[in-house]
């Protein structure tokens, strides 16, 4: 029989028997077959069926039911994680809760999950929403900040793998949403507190940390009725949280370089770099940094979070919502480096792979001590007004108003000691040599390079460090700001092939605004210098420094107080913004956009089989107006024969318009082959706009300190690149899918599904003449930055998810389950280094060849696996998770940094809860079971960049409902 959409039928497939089943586990690496048979039984009879569903499944179980259900009932491909009560999801956190549905991976920030990426797809190729509507952050891209919403006041997300007309447009890969519940349909009265205890494991080796933290989340959910005034919900949540992020890090600069593997570098100068056509013609070479450092931190986070919703409806024709969400975080971090900060210089004893990553070599650097305290404030307010009105049975308005707002200030106060020829006392420092600089040896066999410096060198005297103080402020602010109003009408015919005919449009504006203050301080006084040397000494703060990885050679080193060195030159805690807070590198971006779609959503009967499904397009028009300034530039010659380039403060202002159109049209059927199996068929085409930060206009020097020195000035010059290119148009795409999926019962299902996607666009290097003032003269220089290119490229792949409860199994294996998801994505997608990757003059059209092969697709994993286990034991409820993903392309947001790449990583989780009473439970949690770092390479696979290691971190919780 026909299910048709205005007349809601049973699920038939709750009422067939199970007649055998075959489910895989996937973990890591391979998938780990759980199969059972099951006799054939008799087709259950209604009665019995109806009394089955009314059974109250709680816990983890309960949810995979929910979701299963949700899954079942939605009219795209798509996964849904969702809970029957708020704070049920089965994460720590929504970036972690989004990490187990089909085809997701994230990015780990700080220990956590973020960046959700889709099928393989990064972030900037998906959309999330908050409750059906674009949500700001402080990052430049277009992602959504997971963490400033707290999970326990969400219990749906979604993604939706397909597209369809009413969709806000740019998830090519799919759109996440998150939703909050909406009182009136949670229909009962709950006040629930939610306490947690946090504990970071690294937080033991700081010397003064305790590595407790916690987080309070406090909810209210009513319903009320009015005579004569209708039903009002009240939905109303607080959050604070108090932590700390510990981390270690050894890592290297943003810039590499190709240098002449021919050479013998003398001991008093830098590699001979090479481009593209030298290592076309035969010219070996090999990959270095600029840099590398060693990292130690110290972190404090602080967050404060408010939610709130009503739900009114007067009558039952119409509706009103109102939401409201704000969240403040404020974050230190107080860091000390060693830096290493003249990698290129005096390379020699070279052993190179095949593909130039440098294994081992000799070489000289400066060697500096280097503090950093920083202070990040971070606010974001958010909400919406819409009101739904059924004027009659057959028509249906609703109009949406929304705003969101992102504000990020960071401050940074870092002080820099450099290792100089003489010592606090003016005698003679072991191992210097030609000035400055300190002889070492490299080799990278282990998890982090061994880096052993002269022995007559001692890293750990701050008698040493007298030599180039820089203290230096640098602000950085960002504000991100969404509008957005929308209109939708539907009409419900009595009969006839459509089921509903909807259209609707809408209208945002975006702006995207930041700008860096940075007042620097140099000092020559050897006097000063040794006094506040003396004067702001610390013990190194923390024990055991990268002792889980393997290799590692330095682990403690001398260290300052930076906030005792930065008063000590300055004479103040804090000099403030410079009077002049012009920079070329400033951005300021307003996007435009208008949307129109009309869709129509149907249920006939094809080939004998019913179906349902929408049938639609889409139509945008974007504006996109982005301001820059433009600075003359003075040449300063250094005593050793570089080259330093410094901002003349002397500034012309540049503004650029672009605008683009595109049609999206949809299509998506779902055929019920049997009332527990459907097949869904997908074809849609979708647009993936460059992030805000992009867009920008501003040029960058890339200078990461006021004298990095160059060999000459076109080395200097060839440093200059775009923050972004206002005229970058959409990536644009062909999506097709095709998934099949079975209902065997309320506790298990298994889907598996095939897309395709044609991607026309793509991000490539180019090479434009820009006219600059270098010392008071006009000088045409070739400036890179990032063009959409015509180029087409395809990617396909399959997912497979299961789940299954084996609630048959006698005694307390009843309660076990599980649930396992796989996705495998390949594309020839090609993202070119910035500065070692192919590029093209536009002008000319002349290209100049790569020197290291391109990237594939910003976060693209081969590989992404979950892998879930829970077991219910009456009031006990365990739950295991394991998440893996293969290497990826993690792309620099709002940095013209050239391209990385994060090694294969995978993470186990925790989780259980004892449920006291109907009241109190109480949950152990644990994240990153396997204490997995995370690795990354530059520009290629294999070249070492990074690596970061976060330790593993437990959650105690307690949970109170009435």
């Amino acid at each position: 029989m026909l299910h048709d959409r205005r007349t809601a039928s049973p699920r038939g497939f709750r009422h067939t028997a199970l007649h055998s089943a075959l489910f895989y586990a996937l973990c890591a690496t391979a998938a780990l077959p759980l199969a059972h048979a099951q006799d054939a039984a008799p087709a259950a009879a209604p009665a019995q069926a109806t009394t089955l569903d009314q059974v109250q499944v709680t816990g983890t179980r309960g949810t995979i039911q929910t979701s299963i259900d949700k899954k079942r009932d939605e009219t795209v491909v798509s996964d849904v994680l969702s809970a029957e009560d708020i704070g049920d999801l089965p994460a720590l956190s929504i970036g972690e809760a989004i990490e187990t549905i089909t085809g997701a991976s994230t990015h780990r920030e700080k220990g956590g999950a973020s960046e959700i990426s889709i099928r393989g797809l990064g972030p900037f190729l998906g959309s999330s929403t908050f409750n059906g509507r674009e949500a700001t952050n402080g990052s430049g891209d277009r992602s959504v900040n997971f963490n400033q919403f707290p999970s326990e006041l969400i219990n749906t997300v979604a993604i939706y793998k397909t597209q369809r007309a009413d969709f806000v447009e740019g998830g090519t890969a799919g759109t996440v949403n998150m939703e909050t519940v909406k009182p009136l349909e949670y229909g009962k009265r709950t006040f629930q507190l939610d306490g947690r205890g946090t504990w970071q494991e690294y937080d033991d080796r700081l010397k003064d940390g305790d590595g407790v933290g916690w987080r309070g989340t406090a909810s209210y959910i009513d319903q009320f009725d009015f005579s004569g005034g209708g039903k009002l919900g009240v939905s109303l949540g607080l959050q604070a949280l108090e932590g700390s992020n510990p981390e270690e890090m050894f890592s290297s600069s943003t810039t590499w370089a190709a240098c002449d593997g021919r050479e013998v570098v003398g001991a008093t100068r830098n590699c001979t770099q090479v481009n593209g056509n030298d290592v076309a013609n035969g010219v070996p070479y090999y990959l270095v940094p600029g840099s590398r450092l060693y990292r130690q931190f110290i972190e404090h986070d602080k967050r404060d979070s408010q939610f709130g919703a009503l739900q009114w409806r007067p009558n039952d024709a119409v509706e009103v919502n109102l939401d409201y969400q704000h969240s403040k975080r404020d974050y230190t971090e107080d860091r000390s480096d060693l830096t290493l900060s003249s990698m290129m210089r005096n390379l020699n004893n070279r052993v190179v792979s095949d593909d130039g990553a440098l294994i081992s070599h000799t070489g000289s650097t400066t060697i500096d001590s280097t503090g950093n305290f920083l202070e990040r404030n971070e606010e974001y307010t958010g909400g919406g007004f819409n009101v739904i009105v059924r004027p009659g049975a057959a028509w249906m308005f609703s109009t949406d108003l929304s705003y969101s707002n992102t504000q990020r200030s960071q401050i940074e106060r870092s002080t820099r000691l450099r290792a100089g020829r003489t010592d606090v006392n003016g005698r003679p420092v072991a191992g210097i040599k030609n000035t400055r600089y300190v002889d070492y040896t490299y080799d990278y066999s282990g998890d982090v390079p061994s880096i052993y410096l002269d022995p007559a060198f001692d890293v750990n005297n701050p008698d040493n460090f007298t030599d180039s103080a820089l203290i230096r402020r640098r602000q950085q602010d960002r504000e991100h700001t969404i509008r957005a109003g929308r209109f939708d009408a539907a009409f419900t015919p009595e009969s006839g092939f459509f089921t509903a005919l909807k259209g609707g449009l809408r209208r945002s504006e975006a702006t995207y605004t930041d700008f860096t203050d940075t007042v620097d301080v140099t000092t020559t006084n050897v006097a000063a210098i040794r006094a506040a040397n003396q004067a702001c000494r610390q013990a190194f703060p923390q024990d055991d420094f990268l002792a889980n990885a393997s290799g590692n050679t330095i682990d403690q080193w001398a260290t300052f107080d930076s906030r005792c060195l930065f008063k000590a030159f300055t004479g103040v805690d804090d000099t403030g913004l410079s009077a002049d807070l012009r920079d070329p590198a400033n951005n300021d971006v307003t996007e435009k956009t208008s949307a129109i779609y009309l869709m129509g959503d149907y249920s006939s009967e094809w080939f004998g089989v019913p179906v349902t499904g929408n049938i639609g397009v889409r139509w945008v028009h974007t504006d996109v107006r982005s301001m820059g300034l433009r600075s003359g530039l003075d040449v300063v010659n250094n005593p050793d024969g570089t080259v330093t380039l410094r901002p003349t403060g002397d500034f012309t202002r540049q503004v650029l318009k672009a605008s683009n159109n595109e049609w999206l049209p949809s299509f998506n059927a779902a055929f019920e082959l049997r009332p527990d199996l459907l097949l869904r068929v997908g074809a849609y085409r979708a647009m993936s706009r460059p992030d805000l930060a992009a867009l920008g206009y501003g040029r960058s020097f890339n200078l990461d300190e006021v004298d990095t020195e160059f060999g000459s000035v076109a080395d200097a010059l060839g440093n200059i690149t775009a923050t972004g290119n206002p005229r970058a148009t959409p990536l644009m795409s062909w999506n097709a899918d095709v998934s099949l999926e079975w209902y065997a019962n309320a506790d298990s299902m298994l889907s598996t599904a095939v897309y395709y996607k044609q991607f026309n666009g793509g991000s490539v290097p180019v090479v434009v003449g820009e006219n600059f003032d270098i010392d008071g003269v006009s000088v045409t220089v070739p400036v890179e930055q990032l063009a959409t290119s015509d180029q087409k490229s395809d990617l396909i792949g399959f997912e497979l998810t299961g789940s299954h409860s084996f609630s048959y199994l006698p005694g307390i294996f009843a309660g076990l389950g599980v649930k396992a998801s796989y996705n495998y994505a390949h594309s020839n997608f090609k993202t070119e280094d910035l500065r070692l990757g192919e590029s093209t003059d536009p002008v000319t059209g002349i290209v100049t060849p790569g020197i290291v092969e391109p990237a594939n697709i910003f976060g693209l994993s081969k590989h992404v696996a979950s892998a879930q286990v829970y077991w219910g034991l009456g009031k006990l409820d365990l739950q295991a998770i394991y998440k893996y993903r293969s290497d990826y392309y993690q792309q620099f947001v709002g940095d013209p940094a050239q391209n990385r790449y994060v090694r294969d990583n995978g993470s186990l989780d925790f989780r259980a809860t004892y449920k006291v009473n109907k009241h109190l439970s109480v949950s152990l949690s644990a994240s990153n079971l396997t204490d997995e770092p995370r690795v990354s390479d530059m520009p290629i696979l294999g070249s070492f960049r990074e690596y970061t290691t976060y330790g593993r971190r437990y959650y105690l919780g307690v949970r109170y409902r009435f």
